[in-house]
């Protein structure tokens, strides 16, 4: 009778050990596999002129005088990433950083605001894995502070603001953690609704979604992230790298939130030493804090940039 119940405990074990393994392999693809939809930049640029129409007429008028560019650049992995850039010979640049299975053509009309209104240089890089740049699998934000580095180093001025939404808000935050050999005089960072950490958004998720606590499967999960990756999801967590940044941060967030909840931003706000700056924009889910109320999100720019 005990050989019976030791053979069935451990059967089930090995069961649950599989059952584990399989959710852990499926959840990493599900994270961080490309998205194949933001591979082709035009498709993207009629999805951006349907959802923001004042883009359209801005790179028109761009495109006719050849001044919406686009280049590769070689990364510290080896390899090679995109971006386009408006070069106007202004002495303050933006990097406008796009979301999670996103491209550089989802900032664009971040790009308007900075180029034509905010009268800066901006360059529009696509993330590793995302848009045209090469890449197997989704950094998150911590892996990709050093391709924008190398942006950053390659398109250098006086002034730099770097500006993310969602995933490169995190990756925003995170950089502004960095030590920056970048030689500017002036640097600012904006964070438009990030998460505080890649382990927080996912553990989030996953008792959204599936109503299940973070063990076994976020330790398992972020175990062969690291197998494969190399990194994990407690690495770079853009909370704490904040805590030791000392260079100017403007925080956006809405108010009703439920991809990245609201709550993160009060947590990271707190974290971050002044100079800081929080809008909290109501009646707003996520990514959308421009879209509902694009006139204010322009006045709040102004004041931080200018």
């Amino acid at each position: 009778m005990r050989k019976i119940i030791l053979k069935c405990f451990l059967s089930f074990l090995f069961l649950a050990l599989l059952a584990v393994v399989g959710s852990s392999f499926y959840m990493l693809d599900d994270v961080l596999a490309p998205d194949s939809g933001h591979r082709d930049s035009e498709a993207c640029m009629l999805r951006q002129f349907e959802e923001y129409p004042e883009t359209k007429n801005w790179v028109d008028s761009l495109r006719r005088v050849e001044a919406l560019r686009d280049t590769f650049l070689t990364m510290p992995s080896g390899e090679r990433h995109h971006a386009f850039f408006v070069w106007k010979g202004s002495r303050r640049t933006a990097f406008l950083l796009h979301g999670w299975r996103n491209c550089a053509v989802d900032v664009f009309f971040l790009g308007r605001l900075y180029e034509q209104l905010l009268d800066c240089n901006v360059v529009m890089p696509d993330l590793h894995a995302h848009g045209q740049s090469e890449g197997d699998a989704i950094g998150m934000g911590w892996l990709d502070r050093l391709d924008v580095l190398s942006w950053m180093n390659s398109f250098a001025s006086d002034s730099i603001i770097v500006h993310g939404v969602s995933m490169g808000g995190a990756l925003s935050m995170i950089l502004a953690g960095e030590d920056m050999p970048v030689k500017a005089k002036d640097m600012r960072f904006v964070d438009d609704c990030g998460y505080t950490s890649v382990w927080d958004e996912l553990q989030y998720q996953l008792r959204k979604e599936f109503s299940l606590p973070p063990f076994p499967l976020m330790y398992t999960t972020s175990m062969l992230c690291r197998l494969k990756n190399g990194w994990s999801f407690g690495e770079g967590a853009a909370v704490d790298r904040i805590a030791k940044s000392p260079y100017p941060m403007l925080f956006i967030h809405g108010d009703s939130d439920t991809f990245v909840p609201t709550e993160m931003v009060k947590r990271l706000y707190e974290a971050k030493p002044s100079p800081k700056f929080l809008w909290i924009v109501p009646d707003t889910d996520h990514a959308l804090s421009y879209k509902n109320h694009k006139q204010a999100y322009l006045e709040h720019l102004e004041e931080f940039v200018r």
